[in-house]
Parts: structure tokens; sequence; C-alpha cells
């Protein structure tokens, strides 16, 4: 459906009421997925009138994409159809919170940072330090399964999530989980939502367990001379009794990436610490807070481990903290904006075999002439960024030779690799969910229960679905 009928504007209008429906051309250019433009965009401000809504996109056969700060639309496959952008912006209230519980159960489409600003009054957080932290969604955060620099200690958002309420794909409301952290009865369905881009449901509300903010918090960066010592450094860490909040390694050429003005500074205005990053060495990266009494014994501890991994240089950061931490956080959204071409290639393996993916991906991007950048979490995930200069044939080729190479260096390391962002004609070429994506048919099961008509986001994930 390229354009929205006037009989199917008047029932969207009298679901949803007339400033909440946008047919004009120019903006729903911003709701865009690899060029294709949906015919109407609803934002409604009630909980109760979305599966009214979808209940008419099913009836009608149309398919819905569901975005709050549309950082990551681009993320998964093009859909396949296209007709209604369901923004749930407006769905941006604090439904309850009780800061001596710890619960607490929000609308889908708050921004993370007005949800923080609220928690902070009682001091507390949600552990979701994500990329695009300006603009991003509670909701977006889960439906993507993007993930954040403080997983090392407190884990992903599916540790913490104690509950969802949703709509499926025929218009039915349904939740899972609760709203306390001993609710242990039924299934963890809402758990199937993390990362699934929106195909299984609509997500409406979230409920999550909250934690105290953390105290006085310090980095550490040590930086050496070959990606070895840094990863033998991560193992070293994993086996003392320190418990970072963070651990992360960065390649060499990440140096340059946080070093630029733009786009860096849109993201922190704030430059970047000077001689904590060598566009020559790479760098263990670790944070860690407490009272002047923990802070002295990591930073000892820290020291020594990397003086014995053969450090050729240490900086601790203080007052300096977020400018060099917030570009870290924006790892992801600082390399898209590099190059037009950015290839971002999500590699999950055993933290052990860091090292080895690590060495298996650069030599892979360096036998195709591809720039790259890599930032490894020390829990065993890596985003290797490929950056050719240009998006033309050759940067394809090129990209999609290396792409396939890493892909294969990920299996043999029993591990597995996903591409979340490309340029949107290179997709069909780069398997951006894997060579051989797992349990896809029990995948399609799944689907046919929560979207039997096959209405919500179709064909974004993982073989289509």
């Amino acid at each position: 459906m390229s354009v929205c009928s006037p009989a199917l504007h008047s029932r969207f209008v009298g679901l949803v009421g007339p400033a909440c429906v946008v047919i004009e051309s120019s903006a729903l250019a911003t709701y865009e997925i690899a060029g294709a433009k949906p015919a109407v965009m609803l934002r409604p401000d009630s909980v109760e009138q979305i599966p009214e809504i979808v209940k008419l996109a099913a009836s009608d056969k149309l398919a819905v994409v569901v975005s709050g700060g549309r950082t990551k639309l681009e993320m998964g496959l093009p859909p396949k159809r296209y007709d209604v952008a369901l923004d749930m912006s407006a769905l941006n209230k604090i439904i309850s919170y009780d800061p001596g519980d710890l619960t607490l159960s929000v609308e889908a489409g708050i921004p993370l940072l007005q949800l923080g600003r609220a928690l902070a009054q009682h001091g507390q957080f949600l552990p979701l330090a994500v990329p695009f932290l300006e603009r991003t969604t509670i909701g977006g955060i889960i439906a993507s399964g993007v993930d954040g620099p403080l997983r090392q200690f407190y884990g992903t958002a599916r540790d913490y999530l104690l509950g969802i309420e949703f709509v499926t794909g025929d218009g039915v409301a349904a939740k899972s989980g609760g709203r306390v952290v001993k609710n242990v009865t039924g299934y963890d369905i809402h758990k199937l939502m993390i990362g699934a881009l929106g195909t299984l449901g609509v997500i409406t509300r979230l409920n999550f367990k909250t934690f105290p903010l953390p105290r006085a918090s310090r980095g550490f960066v040590a930086r050496f001379s070959s990606a070895a010592q840094a990863c033998e450094m991560r193992n070293r860490i994993a086996a003392s009794p320190l418990t970072p909040l963070t651990l992360e390694i960065l390649s060499p050429q990440v140096t340059d990436l946080f070093a630029g003005a733009v786009p860096p500074s849109q993201f922190e205005p704030a430059p970047m610490p000077s001689n904590v990053l060598s566009s020559s060495e790479w760098a263990v990266t670790t944070g860690y807070c407490g009272n002047d009494r923990v802070l002295a014994r990591y930073a000892a501890g820290l020291r020594q481990i990397a003086a014995d991994c053969g450090a050729t240089g240490i900086n601790i950061l203080a007052e300096d903290l977020n400018p060099a931490w917030a570009r870290k956080r924006e790892f992801i959204p600082i390399t898209l904006a590099s190059s037009p071409a950015t290839t971002i290639v999500k590699l999950s393996v055993l933290p052990s075999r860091i090292k080895d993916i690590l060495e298996a991906a650069q030599a892979a991007a360096d036998a195709s002439s591809v720039p790259w950048a890599a930032l490894a979490r020390g829990a065993g995930i890596v985003y290797f960024a490929l950056l050719p200069p240009d998006q033309n044939e050759d940067a394809r080729v090129r990209v999609q030779k290396a792409a396939h190479a890493i892909h294969q260096a990920a299996a043999k390391l029993d591990g597995s690799s996903t591409i979340p962002w490309c340029p949107p004609s290179w997709k069909a070429d780069l398997h951006i969910w894997g060579l051989d994506p797992r349990n896809v048919s029990q995948m399609q099961k799944v689907k046919n229960v929560f979207d039997p008509q096959n209405v919500l986001s179709p064909g974004r994930f993982v073989g289509g679905i």
C-alpha cells in the first residue's frame, strides 16, 4: 500500500484521533527503512489503542513496523511489506516505581534519558548504557537487543527484565512475567521479545529490577603493542578477585575515530582526554567504583596485572572519565557516521577465544584491503567494523569477501555472527543473520503463534521471518 486511502485514513482517525495520524510524505520519510516508506504513521497516546490498531491492520492485511526513537530501524532485513509506521513515542509514562522494592514499570516509548533522570532522584538506575543514548527508548532497546559496556557486571536486559505487556499480531493484549523480582510462575515468554525486532508483538509496558547508582567511579586504561597482550590482561582480570563494571578491548584504529571532532562531538561535546589511547597500540579499558579504599585496591591490582602483561602505558581517569566512556558507549553510531559504507559485524564467542576471533577478523579485513576498527567486550562480544571509504561496487565486493571470511571464522570457533548494520543495498549479499542461522524452523513456529497473519515487521528477522 503506497497511499493511505481516505476510507482507511478515516478509520485510523476514529481509533486514535486526527492529531495522531500522519500521511504527509515528508513526515513519513523519517520512518523509511531501506528506501521503503509507509503509507501512514500512527502515534497513539494510549496503550488501549494498540490492540485496536493491530486488529485493523490484520483485518486489512497491512504490515506494521513499530518504532520509538528511530535509531535502529535499519537493523535486520528490509521488511517485505511496510504499510503502517506505529510510533510509540507518546507512550512515555512511568506507570509505577517502588524505590524500596527496586522495581519499576514503564511504557515502552519512554526515552532512556528521561527514565534515568527519574531514577537518579532516588539514587538508582537501569544499567542500560546503550548506544544512541540521546534518542533511544526503552522499548527500542529491548526490541533490538543492543547491549552496552555495563553488561560486564550487570549482564544484559534479559537478567533484570521482570515482565512485559505486549499486543500480538492478531490484536490480543498479553503479558508475561510480573512486576516483582520473586515472580517465578509460568514461562519467561517475555524474553522472546528481546532482539526480535518487533516481529512477535508490539511491546507496550515493561517491568524491571532497578539498581543502586554506583559510588565514585574510575576508569583504567592500559596500552599494549599487541592484541594478544590486551587479551591476556582481560583473561587475568577475569581470573582475579576483581569484578569491574566494564571491561573492553579497543583496537588502535579506534583512537582516530574517538579523537575526531565530528561525529564524536555529537555524542559527547567534551574533548577526548589526551594521551589515553594510541593509534599504534591496543587498549584495555576497565571501569570500577567504590569508596576510596576500594578504588585504591582496584588501581593497584590493575596496575600489577597490566605490568605483568607488558603494558606500555597506563592512565587512570576520574574527572575526565565521561568524555572517554561516552565515546566507548557510542562506538556503533560513531563508526556508522565515519563512513558511508560502514559494515558492523557482531561476533559472539567464548571470552577465552576473543584473541582468536580478533586475529581472524583482522586477517579477513586485511586480505580484502578493507580498513577496520574493533571493540571487544570482556564477556565475549566483539563489534568488528569494516570501514571502506566509499559505498561503491568495488567496496561491496571487498566487504562481502571479508564478512564471509569472518562469518566462517566465528563458526569454526563455535561462535555466532551477525551484521546488525551495513548499507541496506548490501544486505542480501552479506548474510546479515550469519551463514547458517540456527533454529529458523522453531523461530517460524513461534512467529506463527504470536503473529499468524504476518503483519508485524514481516521479513526483518532471521530467515526472513
